[in-house]
């Protein structure tokens, strides 16, 4: 019997409450003259977003949007060695008889948020696809592991066993930031006969995430609303964030489950175990299709991906975000590489 529940955000009045208390509270740094953005977000945004966080951004109204725009649910997934775990995601089936299943895992500063905008593109287009879109664990509604040493592949193993557990025996897979590694971690264990074929954006994972910056991204609203849009704004190719736009996208780790220190363990735990490295000399052999912004960091050389057949993007737009900045560059590459890499038993997207 499934275990599957539908769900819907509702954040309660007690912690929005709390948001605004702390918010009011908020103590700014000084600034150099004529600083700009040399060092960091300028005071004067800063100063803006705290205002409009206070007064006039409406989580309320964000909330009510993003509910009924993704059909969200939970599972419970048993994971070996650390007892079952409570899985936020999102599922959008598409109305396609043989549309093909992908599972859609982004790392952090995302959020199960940016598969918003390429859903419409994936699930009603030419191919068309099943979406399910994770929220890590420890990450929006998701539950927390509780035990140090969760690692890739244990995050691999969750994301495998909701795509079994919603009845996809056979699926591909699309990677964004550690995303990519716990995608090709899926594609090296269950790749052949249950991955088809995985299709990703660069990998790249900051090993800034040390444990103690947990203290301060808890107690305080302004310090990660500061930790996060710094990377919104230098990781994206000039996306002209909104105010709405940034506020609810950190409301989302203020507002989750386990606290926004959960999601920055997974790093912590990576780069302590070196799994991201560890995968690095094997290679899935599936096919394997990836997406290259010009925004993004650390752009590589073409010539590192295009060995052993793999498939190169190279996008005209968008950066480390590009589901969110370019949906429909990135769902129209995603969508028809995966489709013509792969024909499912009885699914062929079209």
């Amino acid at each position: 019997m499934s275990n599957e529940k539908p769900f819907q955000i509702s954040v309660s009045d007690d912690k929005i409450d709390l948001l605004r208390r702390k918010v009011t509270l908020c103590v700014f740094p000084d600034e150099l003259e004529d600083a700009g953005s040399n060092y960091g977000i300028p005071l004067t945004s800063m100063r803006r977003l705290v205002e409009y966080w206070k007064n006039g951004f409406d989580w309320r109204a964000q909330e009510a949007a993003i509910n009924a725009e993704l059909p969200q649910f939970t599972r419970d997934i048993k994971v070996d060695g650390f007892g079952t775990l409570n899985i936020h995601y999102v599922h959008q089936k598409s109305k396609a008889f043989d549309a093909i299943p992908l599972s859609f895992v982004l790392g952090w500063p995302s959020s199960f948020l940016e598969v918003r905008k390429m859903l419409p593109l994936l699930t009603v287009g030419n191919p068309s696809l099943h979406v399910v879109a994770l929220s890590l664990l420890g990450f929006g509604f998701s539950e927390a592991p509780s035990k140090k040493g969760f690692r890739v592949n244990r995050y691999a193993e969750v994301a495998h066993k909701v795509m079994m557990a919603l009845g996809y025996s056979e699926y591909v897979t699309h990677g964004g930031d550690l995303g990519t590694v716990i995608t090709r971690a899926m594609a090296l264990k269950y790749g052949t006969k249950h991955v088809k074929a995985w299709h990703t954006t660069l990998p790249y994972a900051t090993k800034s995430h040390s444990p103690a910056i947990g203290y301060s991204l808890a107690d305080s609203p302004v310090g990660l609303l500061a930790w996060i849009y710094e990377k919104l704004l230098a990781w994206t190719d000039e996306y002209p964030w909104t105010d709405d736009e940034v506020l609810t996208w950190i409301s989302v780790y203020l507002f989750s489950r386990a606290g926004p220190t959960a999601s920055t363990r997974i790093y912590y735990e990576t780069y302590q175990s070196g799994d991201s490295y560890a995968l690095l000399p094997q290679r899935p052999s599936i096919p394997y299709g990836i997406s290259i912004f010009p925004g993004d960091m650390g752009v590589r050389p073409i010539s590192w991906f295009t060995t052993n057949g793999n498939l190169v993007f190279q996008h005209t737009k968008g950066g480390h975000f590009g589901a969110w900045e370019a949906p429909e560059g990135l769902g129209g590459i995603c969508g028809g590489c995966l489709a013509r890499a792969v024909r499912l038993s009885g699914r062929s997207g079209y």
